[in-house]
């Protein structure tokens, strides 16, 4: 059996949000999200999402990449109806637009816009399939998946996005710090000394120290028992830079969310200073090359965290994605109001005890409800064949 693409649509949604969503080098005042739909003759859709969280001036152009890049190379495309078909798909087009990102000077955009169209086509395949995405991705375990609250903010706010998070279900918390060694002691202490038995915290810096302020942290940090230490370093730093700080840290170092391309995964993976993998699904790879990538991670003893901070549809793909690979690792789940999260997983995803049950429903397991978004829906670019 196979699908023939005859509709493309990106989504572009912006909600306003009354506190902002902040980290060590800015902060969000509103949410964004670029949804993808893939429908084909027999009128199966499949959806996806790209990245488009920092900055949100950009949800608009990776939409309109989606449209005019993305999309045509899709529409009229059959394609079988197996995972390496879908794969085959990503490699050529990733081959195909490789020119165009160099020459824009942003590759990262171009991937981007290409990950949220193999997601959509993934759900499409494993719907036609009625199968979950997870199982249809070759996983085998149905039992529930551990996750962690995120991006809970600086100063008093930690604590109380803590205890909220709590009462909604979680036993894990990941705190941003990266203001400054007082500010970022002050934040964790009072919430170290809230935790219960069994929680655990961890902290990220979103790549917001310098390798001498890094070396000097990691140390101030152990006097706590964190989990991880997160993207200490941007993302471009040297390996050896990598290492250094992971031979000073009491905590393991966490990172990948920032990586494009196969080759600095790995490359980061041969260096055996990370301790946790954090690939993001709708900035690089979509799921065809990022399995891969997870699934040497977990070979290779780390932990295959999957990176989500945007929309409900992304957060359910990262989900599908890390039930497919398992291991050690959390699945992260975002501890601030987003109603293009919240609105699309209501009844979906709910916390209890520190885990989520996967959805039973084939691909991503619902029928995303655009209703339930359209307030914050501002452009709709749809092409088909």
């Amino acid at each position: 059996m196979s699908a023939r693409i005859v509709r493309a649509e990106a989504i572009l949604c912006r909600a306003p949000i009354e506190t902002p969503v902040v980290n060590a080098f800015g902060a969000m005042t509103e949410r964004v999200a670029v949804f993808t739909r893939l429908t084909d003759a027999d009128g199966v859709s499949g959806w996806g999402e790209i990245w488009a969280n920092f900055p949100t001036i950009g949800a608009e152009h990776r939409a309109k990449l989606f449209d005019a890049f993305i999309a045509p190379r899709l529409l009229g495309r059959v394609v079988t109806d197996t995972a390496p078909a879908a794969e085959a798909v990503w490699a050529e087009l990733d081959r195909a637009l490789l020119l165009w990102g160099l020459q824009a000077g942003e590759p990262g955009s171009f991937a981007a816009a290409l990950a949220g169209a193999d997601l959509a086509l993934h759900d499409l395949l494993a719907r036609r399939a009625a199968q979950p995405l997870w199982r249809w991705l070759g996983g085998t375990d149905a039992s529930p998946v551990p996750v962690y609250a995120s991006g809970l903010n600086p100063d008093a706010q930690a604590l109380a996005q803590v205890e909220q998070a709590r009462a909604e279900g979680h036993r894990s918390f990941k705190i941003k710090i990266g203001f400054g060694a007082a500010r970022d002691l002050a934040t964790l202490r009072p919430v170290f000394a809230s935790l219960r038995e069994g929680e655990r915290a961890m902290v990220d810096i979103n790549q917001g120290w310098v390798l001498r302020d890094a070396m000097r942290m990691v140390q101030a940090l152990g006097e706590f028992p964190l989990h991880w230490i997160e993207e200490p370093l941007s993302c471009d730093r040297p390996l050896w830079e990598w290492a250094q700080v992971a031979g000073a840290s009491r905590a393991q170092i966490a990172a990948g969310e920032n990586l494009r391309g196969t080759r600095q995964y790995l490359e980061h993976l041969d260096g055996a200073h990370l301790g946790v993998l954090q690939p993001d699904c709708g900035k690089w790879g979509g799921a065809s090359a990022t399995l891969p990538v997870a699934r040497a991670a977990v070979r290779a003893g780390l932990a295959y965290c999957p990176h989500w901070l945007a929309g409900g549809i992304g957060q359910l793909h990262s989900l599908h994605l890390l039930a497919a690979v398992r291991g050690p690792g959390l699945l992260e789940m975002d501890a601030n109001p987003n109603p293009l999260r919240s609105r699309l997983l209501e009844g979906v995803l709910a916390p209890r005890a520190g885990m989520v049950a996967l959805p039973e429903g084939p691909g991503i397991g619902c029928e995303p409800d655009m209703d339930a978004i359209a307030p914050f829906i501002v452009a709709r670019l749809v092409r088909e064949a």
